[in-house]
């Protein structure tokens, strides 16, 4: 049985609609467990066949408790496994048709080697360049691209951080409205100087001798970065003059 998503914001809603949530109340439902998740991102799932909540007559998107399940556990296989999420769809497809599958895991990539390893293998923030492009389902003159712009960056180490599929994926969806990954750099440098603003409130805790004052630093660091994302969105909207549903 898949995880439910802490928290009991939205289920209010829920009971008034015959089960059913709102967008927003489903964001006030996940943000208890994953607190940079934003309407944006749950329709980006949407798009990309992760849950098909119901339509009303008017086009609004209605979630049932089974919705709301799904998108916790593809959230959370992210986070915690950093997870393609075609790898994630196929995964829970299997699980809901009864199928007993190994969850698998994302490990490092050497050359010659399969990008996708077993799930004990420990998993890591990192994937492979051939990885990056499958998941994204791009070639090499347009990873290049974007790197250029600055949209995706290699590690120092090697490869790429696991969030640049997410990346990818955003990319390639406002691709389909005219907006080319040039357009990005101004929000590529304004997401810049917000992570500057947070890491200059953390960056004492994270020189700190204490062991715990350190792990303080990232969940601070965390929570500061929901926070950011909100307020984001928040201008964005306000700016725009429009409000998600």
């Amino acid at each position: 049985m898949l995880q439910t998503p802490s928290g009991g914001a939205g289920h209010g809603a829920a009971a008034a609609d015959g089960g059913l949530m709102s967008i927003g109340a489903v964001l006030s439902a996940l943000r208890a467990e994953f607190p940079e998740v934003t309407i944006s991102k749950i329709r980006f799932l949407e798009s990309e066949g992760l849950i098909e909540p119901r339509r009303t007559p008017s086009g609004y998107r209605k979630f049932s408790a089974r919705d709301v399940e799904r998108l916790g556990h593809v959230l959370r296989m992210q986070r915690d496994h950093y997870l393609p999420l075609k790898v994630i769809r196929e995964h829970l497809d299997a699980v809901e048709r009864g199928e007993a599958v190994a969850l698998p895991g994302v490990g490092r990539q050497r050359d010659g080697e399969s990008a996708l390893e077993p799930a004990e293998a420990p998993t890591v923030a990192r994937i492979g360049r051939v990885q990056l492009l499958d998941a994204a389902g791009i070639g090499e003159r347009e990873l290049d691209e974007w790197e250029s712009y600055g949209l995706i960056a290699p590690l120092p180490e090697g490869g790429y951080d696991a969030e640049a599929v997410t990346v990818a994926a955003l990319v390639i969806e406002l691709g389909r409205f005219g907006i080319e990954p040039r357009h990005l750099r101004a929000m590529k440098a304004a997401a810049d100087r917000e992570a500057g603003l947070v890491d200059q409130v953390v960056a004492p805790l994270k020189r700190h001798r204490n062991p715990q004052t350190r792990t303080h630093a990232e969940a601070r660091t965390k929570e500061l970065a929901g926070l950011t994302v909100r307020l984001h969105a928040a201008l964005v909207q306000t700016a725009l003059g429009v409000r998600l549903p």
